[in-house]
Protein backbone atom coordinates (compact mmCIF):
# COMPACT_ATOMS: atom_id res chain seq x y z
CA UNK A 1 0.00 0.00 0.00
CA UNK A 2 1.62 3.56 -0.95
CA UNK A 3 2.31 5.48 1.60
CA UNK A 4 1.67 9.01 1.40
CA UNK A 5 4.95 10.85 0.04
CA UNK A 6 5.53 8.05 -1.90
CA UNK A 7 7.06 8.95 -5.93
CA UNK A 8 5.16 6.16 -8.01
CA UNK A 9 5.98 7.82 -11.09
CA UNK A 10 9.53 5.94 -10.42
CA UNK A 11 8.15 2.42 -11.19
CA UNK A 12 8.36 1.18 -14.42
CA UNK A 13 7.75 -2.91 -16.19
CA UNK A 14 11.18 -4.68 -17.10
CA UNK A 15 10.18 -6.33 -20.62
CA UNK A 16 13.98 -6.90 -21.68
CA UNK A 17 13.63 -9.97 -19.90
CA UNK A 18 10.85 -11.29 -21.71
CA UNK A 19 11.76 -10.10 -24.85
CA UNK A 20 15.30 -11.95 -24.86
CA UNK A 21 14.24 -15.41 -25.51
CA UNK A 22 11.40 -14.51 -27.70
CA UNK A 23 13.89 -13.17 -30.42
CA UNK A 24 15.82 -16.70 -29.50
CA UNK A 25 12.55 -18.42 -30.60
CA UNK A 26 11.97 -16.73 -33.68
CA UNK A 27 15.46 -17.38 -34.87
CA UNK A 28 15.25 -20.76 -34.09
CA UNK A 29 11.72 -21.25 -36.37
CA UNK A 30 13.93 -19.57 -38.94
CA UNK A 31 16.56 -22.12 -38.98
CA UNK A 32 13.39 -25.20 -38.71
CA UNK A 33 12.04 -24.14 -41.74
CA UNK A 34 14.91 -23.52 -43.82
CA UNK A 35 15.48 -27.09 -43.12
CA UNK A 36 11.98 -28.31 -43.65
CA UNK A 37 12.58 -25.89 -47.44
CA UNK A 38 15.52 -27.61 -48.24
CA UNK A 39 14.34 -31.12 -47.54
CA UNK A 40 11.16 -30.51 -49.71
CA UNK A 41 13.36 -28.94 -52.05
CA UNK A 42 15.62 -32.32 -52.18
CA UNK A 43 13.04 -34.57 -51.94
CA UNK A 44 11.19 -33.01 -54.76
CA UNK A 45 14.22 -33.12 -56.80
CA UNK A 46 14.27 -37.30 -56.14
CA UNK A 47 10.58 -37.56 -57.30
CA UNK A 48 11.20 -35.46 -60.22
CA UNK A 49 14.35 -37.54 -60.98
CA UNK A 50 12.94 -40.99 -60.11
CA UNK A 51 9.80 -39.56 -62.19
CA UNK A 52 11.75 -38.62 -65.33
CA UNK A 53 14.35 -41.34 -65.61
CA UNK A 54 15.61 -39.75 -68.53
CA UNK A 55 15.84 -41.68 -72.00
CA UNK A 56 16.33 -45.31 -71.97
CA UNK A 57 18.91 -46.97 -73.81
CA UNK A 58 21.15 -49.70 -74.27
CA UNK A 59 25.21 -49.86 -74.58
CA UNK A 60 27.40 -51.50 -77.60
CA UNK A 61 30.87 -52.13 -77.05
CA UNK A 62 33.27 -51.28 -79.53
CA UNK A 63 35.01 -54.41 -80.89
CA UNK A 64 37.73 -55.87 -83.54
CA UNK A 65 35.61 -57.34 -86.64
CA UNK A 66 37.38 -59.27 -89.29
CA UNK A 67 36.01 -57.83 -92.72
CA UNK A 68 35.03 -61.46 -93.55
CA UNK A 69 32.56 -61.47 -91.33
CA UNK A 70 30.81 -59.19 -93.46
CA UNK A 71 30.29 -62.16 -95.88
CA UNK A 72 29.30 -64.99 -92.74
CA UNK A 73 26.32 -67.08 -92.98
CA UNK A 74 26.30 -68.83 -89.70
CA UNK A 75 29.01 -69.14 -86.84
CA UNK A 76 28.91 -72.26 -84.55
CA UNK A 77 31.49 -73.44 -81.82
CA UNK A 78 33.35 -75.84 -81.51
CA UNK A 79 36.82 -77.68 -80.50
CA UNK A 80 40.10 -78.35 -81.38
CA UNK A 81 41.11 -81.98 -82.02
CA UNK A 82 44.05 -84.04 -83.60
CA UNK A 83 42.56 -86.41 -86.44
CA UNK A 84 45.35 -88.85 -86.03
CA UNK A 85 45.27 -89.65 -82.20
CA UNK A 86 46.62 -92.40 -80.16
CA UNK A 87 46.55 -93.49 -76.62
CA UNK A 88 49.59 -95.76 -76.58
CA UNK A 89 49.43 -98.75 -75.11
CA UNK A 90 51.28 -101.88 -74.37
CA UNK A 91 50.69 -105.69 -76.23
CA UNK A 92 52.44 -107.25 -72.84
CA UNK A 93 51.45 -107.15 -69.18
CA UNK A 94 54.60 -106.05 -66.76
CA UNK A 95 56.54 -103.43 -65.05
CA UNK A 96 57.16 -100.03 -66.41
CA UNK A 97 60.96 -99.80 -65.64
CA UNK A 98 61.70 -97.09 -68.10
CA UNK A 99 59.99 -94.33 -69.71
CA UNK A 100 61.71 -91.82 -72.27
CA UNK A 101 59.22 -88.96 -72.96
CA UNK A 102 57.37 -86.29 -71.09
CA UNK A 103 54.32 -84.25 -72.28
CA UNK A 104 55.57 -81.51 -75.15
CA UNK A 105 57.69 -84.17 -76.34
CA UNK A 106 58.13 -85.06 -80.18
CA UNK A 107 58.13 -88.55 -81.14
CA UNK A 108 59.13 -90.38 -84.40
CA UNK A 109 57.50 -93.18 -86.21
CA UNK A 110 59.00 -96.28 -84.57
CA UNK A 111 60.92 -94.63 -81.57
CA UNK A 112 60.84 -96.44 -78.20
CA UNK A 113 58.69 -94.71 -75.88
CA UNK A 114 59.01 -97.32 -73.07
CA UNK A 115 59.77 -100.85 -71.90
CA UNK A 116 58.02 -103.16 -69.61
CA UNK A 117 60.06 -105.50 -67.54
CA UNK A 118 61.60 -108.43 -70.10
CA UNK A 119 63.11 -110.77 -67.64
CA UNK A 120 60.71 -113.58 -68.25
CA UNK A 121 60.02 -113.62 -71.85
CA UNK A 122 64.23 -113.22 -72.50
CA UNK A 123 64.75 -116.01 -70.01
CA UNK A 124 61.63 -117.85 -72.59
CA UNK A 125 64.03 -116.53 -75.94
CA UNK A 126 66.70 -117.71 -74.37
CA UNK A 127 65.42 -121.26 -74.12
CA UNK A 128 63.67 -121.76 -77.39
CA UNK A 129 67.22 -120.64 -78.86
CA UNK A 130 68.48 -123.55 -76.49
CA UNK A 131 66.17 -125.87 -78.17
CA UNK A 132 66.79 -125.02 -81.44
CA UNK A 133 70.76 -125.79 -81.02
CA UNK A 134 70.00 -128.87 -80.10
CA UNK A 135 67.44 -129.87 -82.41
CA UNK A 136 69.63 -128.72 -85.69
CA UNK A 137 72.20 -131.14 -83.85
CA UNK A 138 69.94 -134.02 -84.00
CA UNK A 139 68.85 -133.06 -87.48
CA UNK A 140 72.21 -133.75 -88.21
CA UNK A 141 72.66 -137.21 -86.78
CA UNK A 142 69.51 -138.00 -88.34
CA UNK A 143 70.49 -136.76 -91.40
CA UNK A 144 73.48 -138.62 -92.08
CA UNK A 145 71.70 -141.77 -90.57
CA UNK A 146 68.97 -141.76 -93.30
CA UNK A 147 71.73 -140.75 -95.99
CA UNK A 148 73.73 -144.07 -95.13
CA UNK A 149 70.51 -146.12 -94.73
CA UNK A 150 69.12 -144.74 -98.38
CA UNK A 151 72.93 -145.99 -99.64
CA UNK A 152 72.60 -149.75 -98.93
CA UNK A 153 68.93 -150.23 -98.88
CA UNK A 154 69.21 -150.91 -102.76
CA UNK A 155 71.63 -153.75 -101.79
CA UNK A 156 69.34 -154.68 -99.25
CA UNK A 157 71.82 -154.45 -96.80
CA UNK A 158 69.54 -152.85 -94.28
CA UNK A 159 66.06 -154.28 -93.90
CA UNK A 160 62.81 -151.61 -94.80
CA UNK A 161 62.05 -151.59 -91.55
CA UNK A 162 65.10 -149.94 -90.04
CA UNK A 163 65.12 -147.63 -93.36
CA UNK A 164 61.67 -146.93 -93.17
CA UNK A 165 62.46 -145.85 -89.48
CA UNK A 166 65.66 -143.35 -90.20
CA UNK A 167 63.24 -141.55 -92.66
CA UNK A 168 60.59 -140.78 -90.42
CA UNK A 169 63.14 -140.09 -87.75
CA UNK A 170 64.72 -137.30 -90.27
CA UNK A 171 61.12 -136.14 -91.41
CA UNK A 172 60.36 -135.52 -87.60
CA UNK A 173 63.73 -133.51 -87.03
CA UNK A 174 63.14 -131.33 -90.08
CA UNK A 175 59.75 -130.97 -88.34
CA UNK A 176 61.05 -130.01 -84.93
CA UNK A 177 63.87 -127.49 -86.50
CA UNK A 178 60.70 -125.52 -87.90
CA UNK A 179 58.59 -125.62 -84.38
CA UNK A 180 61.64 -124.71 -82.39
CA UNK A 181 62.28 -121.39 -85.08
CA UNK A 182 58.46 -120.78 -84.74
CA UNK A 183 58.68 -120.96 -80.80
CA UNK A 184 61.81 -118.52 -81.07
CA UNK A 185 59.74 -115.95 -83.20
CA UNK A 186 56.80 -116.05 -80.78
CA UNK A 187 59.47 -115.48 -78.20
CA UNK A 188 60.81 -112.20 -80.00
CA UNK A 189 57.63 -111.33 -80.41
CA UNK A 190 57.07 -111.62 -76.62
CA UNK A 191 59.54 -109.11 -76.30
CA UNK A 192 58.96 -106.62 -78.24
CA UNK A 193 55.72 -106.39 -77.16
CA UNK A 194 57.82 -105.13 -74.06
CA UNK A 195 58.78 -102.20 -76.37
CA UNK A 196 55.96 -99.24 -76.44
CA UNK A 197 56.78 -97.66 -79.91
CA UNK A 198 55.59 -94.70 -81.32
CA UNK A 199 53.28 -95.21 -84.28
CA UNK A 200 53.49 -92.14 -86.11
CA UNK A 201 55.34 -88.50 -85.74
CA UNK A 202 53.95 -86.35 -82.84
CA UNK A 203 53.42 -85.04 -79.84
CA UNK A 204 53.10 -86.32 -76.02
CA UNK A 205 49.82 -84.79 -75.40
CA UNK A 206 49.70 -86.70 -71.73
CA UNK A 207 51.35 -89.21 -69.75
CA UNK A 208 49.50 -91.77 -68.28
CA UNK A 209 51.59 -94.01 -66.26
CA UNK A 210 54.96 -93.80 -64.25
CA UNK A 211 58.08 -95.95 -64.00
CA UNK A 212 56.85 -99.00 -61.40
CA UNK A 213 53.51 -98.94 -62.31
CA UNK A 214 51.78 -102.12 -63.45
CA UNK A 215 51.25 -101.64 -67.52
CA UNK A 216 48.50 -104.01 -69.10
CA UNK A 217 46.39 -104.50 -72.12
CA UNK A 218 43.25 -103.62 -70.91
CA UNK A 219 44.13 -103.00 -67.48
CA UNK A 220 42.06 -105.31 -66.15
CA UNK A 221 43.18 -104.40 -62.21
CA UNK A 222 42.35 -101.32 -60.41
CA UNK A 223 46.37 -100.54 -59.73
CA UNK A 224 47.25 -101.04 -64.00
CA UNK A 225 47.20 -98.86 -66.39
CA UNK A 226 46.24 -99.06 -70.27
CA UNK A 227 48.19 -96.30 -72.05
CA UNK A 228 51.50 -95.19 -71.53
CA UNK A 229 51.21 -92.17 -73.12
CA UNK A 230 48.61 -90.16 -75.73
CA UNK A 231 49.94 -88.92 -78.62
CA UNK A 232 48.66 -86.29 -81.47
CA UNK A 233 50.21 -85.69 -85.04
CA UNK A 234 49.78 -81.83 -84.74
CA UNK A 235 49.82 -81.35 -88.37
CA UNK A 236 46.43 -83.29 -88.45
CA UNK A 237 44.61 -80.17 -86.30
CA UNK A 238 41.07 -79.38 -87.23
CA UNK A 239 37.92 -78.34 -85.81
CA UNK A 240 34.63 -80.06 -84.57
CA UNK A 241 31.91 -77.74 -84.64
CA UNK A 242 28.36 -78.13 -83.93
CA UNK A 243 25.80 -76.71 -86.26
CA UNK A 244 22.15 -76.54 -85.54
CA UNK A 245 19.75 -79.26 -88.06
CA UNK A 246 18.06 -76.15 -88.88
CA UNK A 247 20.89 -74.45 -89.89
CA UNK A 248 23.03 -77.06 -91.80
CA UNK A 249 21.42 -76.74 -95.06
CA UNK A 250 23.79 -72.98 -94.78
CA UNK A 251 26.62 -75.48 -94.58
CA UNK A 252 28.25 -76.83 -97.95
CA UNK A 253 31.82 -79.01 -98.52
CA UNK A 254 34.75 -76.77 -99.23
CA UNK A 255 32.83 -74.04 -97.84
CA UNK A 256 35.31 -71.19 -96.58
CA UNK A 257 35.46 -70.72 -92.92
CA UNK A 258 37.04 -67.88 -90.72
CA UNK A 259 38.20 -70.02 -87.11
CA UNK A 260 38.96 -67.87 -84.02
CA UNK A 261 40.37 -69.36 -81.04
CA UNK A 262 39.04 -68.51 -77.48
CA UNK A 263 42.36 -68.02 -76.51
CA UNK A 264 43.50 -65.51 -78.98
CA UNK A 265 40.17 -63.76 -80.31
CA UNK A 266 42.24 -61.06 -82.05
CA UNK A 267 43.92 -64.01 -84.24
CA UNK A 268 42.15 -65.36 -87.20
CA UNK A 269 42.42 -68.59 -89.39
CA UNK A 270 41.40 -69.26 -92.56
CA UNK A 271 40.02 -72.77 -92.92
CA UNK A 272 37.30 -74.93 -94.70
CA UNK A 273 34.64 -77.87 -94.29
CA UNK A 274 36.80 -80.96 -95.23
CA UNK A 275 33.15 -82.78 -93.76
CA UNK A 276 29.89 -83.17 -92.84
CA UNK A 277 29.39 -86.23 -90.78
CA UNK A 278 26.31 -88.05 -91.74
CA UNK A 279 24.38 -88.45 -88.76
CA UNK A 280 22.66 -86.24 -86.43
CA UNK A 281 22.91 -85.63 -82.47
CA UNK A 282 19.29 -86.32 -81.24
CA UNK A 283 19.97 -84.97 -77.66
CA UNK A 284 21.23 -81.91 -79.29
CA UNK A 285 19.23 -82.04 -82.29
CA UNK A 286 22.69 -80.68 -84.10
CA UNK A 287 25.02 -82.31 -86.60
CA UNK A 288 28.77 -82.23 -86.45
CA UNK A 289 30.81 -80.40 -89.19
CA UNK A 290 34.61 -81.04 -89.36
CA UNK A 291 36.73 -77.60 -90.67
CA UNK A 292 40.03 -78.34 -91.85
CA UNK A 293 42.90 -75.05 -90.83
CA UNK A 294 44.57 -74.07 -94.11
CA UNK A 295 47.45 -72.15 -92.15
CA UNK A 296 47.55 -72.38 -88.66
CA UNK A 297 50.88 -71.34 -86.02
CA UNK A 298 52.19 -73.68 -82.75
CA UNK A 299 49.89 -71.27 -80.71
CA UNK A 300 46.97 -73.70 -81.76
CA UNK A 301 46.77 -76.68 -79.51
CA UNK A 302 44.09 -79.66 -79.19
CA UNK A 303 40.87 -79.33 -77.45
CA UNK A 304 40.59 -75.89 -76.71
CA UNK A 305 37.31 -73.85 -77.87
CA UNK A 306 37.24 -72.11 -81.26
CA UNK A 307 34.23 -70.82 -83.48
CA UNK A 308 33.72 -70.63 -86.43
CA UNK A 309 31.91 -68.10 -88.76
CA UNK A 310 30.99 -69.95 -92.08
CA UNK A 311 31.04 -67.56 -94.76
CA UNK A 312 29.03 -67.12 -98.23
CA UNK A 313 30.00 -69.40 -100.78
CA UNK A 314 32.36 -67.34 -103.00
CA UNK A 315 34.07 -65.47 -100.79
CA UNK A 316 37.99 -65.49 -101.13
CA UNK A 317 40.02 -67.32 -98.32
CA UNK A 318 42.48 -64.68 -98.21
CA UNK A 319 39.55 -62.01 -96.88
CA UNK A 320 40.24 -64.26 -93.36
CA UNK A 321 44.00 -63.07 -93.32
CA UNK A 322 43.36 -59.11 -93.09
CA UNK A 323 43.64 -57.01 -90.16
CA UNK A 324 40.49 -56.67 -87.71
CA UNK A 325 38.67 -53.80 -87.83
CA UNK A 326 37.41 -51.50 -85.15
CA UNK A 327 33.81 -51.49 -85.41
CA UNK A 328 30.83 -50.24 -84.00
CA UNK A 329 26.57 -51.17 -84.60
CA UNK A 330 25.33 -48.87 -87.11
CA UNK A 331 22.99 -47.62 -85.39
CA UNK A 332 25.25 -46.14 -82.74
CA UNK A 333 26.94 -43.64 -85.55
CA UNK A 334 24.63 -40.06 -85.76
CA UNK A 335 25.01 -36.72 -87.98
CA UNK A 336 25.32 -33.48 -85.16
CA UNK A 337 26.22 -30.13 -86.42
CA UNK A 338 27.72 -31.89 -89.81
CA UNK A 339 30.03 -34.24 -87.56
CA UNK A 340 29.82 -37.97 -86.96
CA UNK A 341 29.25 -38.67 -83.42
CA UNK A 342 28.34 -41.60 -80.69
CA UNK A 343 27.14 -41.43 -77.87
CA UNK A 344 28.88 -42.54 -74.21
CA UNK A 345 27.36 -41.99 -70.79
CA UNK A 346 28.75 -39.99 -68.26
CA UNK A 347 27.51 -39.53 -64.77
CA UNK A 348 23.80 -40.65 -66.70
CA UNK A 349 24.42 -38.04 -69.14
CA UNK A 350 24.77 -38.65 -73.20
CA UNK A 351 28.07 -37.02 -74.33
CA UNK A 352 28.83 -36.77 -78.01
CA UNK A 353 32.26 -38.57 -79.09
CA UNK A 354 32.83 -37.18 -82.50
CA UNK A 355 34.39 -40.28 -84.85
CA UNK A 356 35.94 -40.90 -88.25
CA UNK A 357 33.74 -43.59 -90.16
CA UNK A 358 35.53 -46.32 -92.35
CA UNK A 359 33.49 -48.84 -94.88
CA UNK A 360 30.31 -50.34 -93.98
CA UNK A 361 30.55 -54.37 -92.59
CA UNK A 362 27.33 -55.56 -92.85
CA UNK A 363 25.01 -54.27 -89.39
CA UNK A 364 29.00 -52.64 -88.62
CA UNK A 365 30.59 -49.58 -89.63
CA UNK A 366 34.39 -49.19 -89.28
CA UNK A 367 35.78 -46.91 -86.87
CA UNK A 368 38.81 -45.01 -88.21
CA UNK A 369 39.44 -42.80 -84.80
CA UNK A 370 37.66 -41.40 -81.75
CA UNK A 371 37.12 -45.12 -80.08
CA UNK A 372 39.16 -47.94 -78.95
CA UNK A 373 38.43 -51.67 -78.65
CA UNK A 374 36.24 -52.41 -75.35
CA UNK A 375 35.12 -48.46 -75.32
CA UNK A 376 30.64 -48.74 -74.44
CA UNK A 377 28.48 -46.41 -75.81
CA UNK A 378 25.10 -46.44 -76.78
CA UNK A 379 23.72 -48.79 -79.45
CA UNK A 380 21.22 -46.68 -81.09
CA UNK A 381 21.61 -42.67 -81.61
CA UNK A 382 18.06 -41.48 -82.13
CA UNK A 383 16.94 -37.90 -82.34
CA UNK A 384 16.34 -37.58 -78.30
CA UNK A 385 19.37 -37.95 -77.37
CA UNK A 386 21.74 -34.74 -77.18
CA UNK A 387 25.23 -33.99 -76.30
CA UNK A 388 23.96 -33.65 -71.67
CA UNK A 389 20.45 -35.74 -72.49
CA UNK A 390 19.69 -37.69 -69.23
CA UNK A 391 19.73 -41.04 -69.99
CA UNK A 392 19.06 -44.78 -68.16
CA UNK A 393 19.85 -48.24 -68.74
CA UNK A 394 17.04 -50.42 -70.80
CA UNK A 395 16.43 -53.09 -68.22
CA UNK A 396 15.48 -55.32 -71.30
Amino acid sequence: MATPGSDLSSLRIDRSARQLPQKRRSRSRIVIWTIIVLLLIAIGLAVKRWLDPGVEVQLATATLTSPSQANAVLTASGYVVARRKAAVASKGTGTLIYLAVEEGDRVKKGQVIARLDDSDVMATLRRTRENLRVAEADLEDAQKHYQRMQAVIGKRAVSQADYDSAEARYKRMVSTIEAAKYAIREAEVAVENTRIIAPFDGTVLKKNADVGEIVAPLAGAASSKAAVVTIADMSSLEVDADVSEANIPRVAAEQNCEITLDAYPQQRYPGYVSNIVPTADRAKATVMVKIKFKQYDQRVLPEMGAKVTFLTQGTSADATTVKPLLTVPAGAVTERDGRSVVFQIKEDRAVEVPVTMGRRLGNAIEITSGLKEGDRLISKADDRLKNGTKVSLSQK
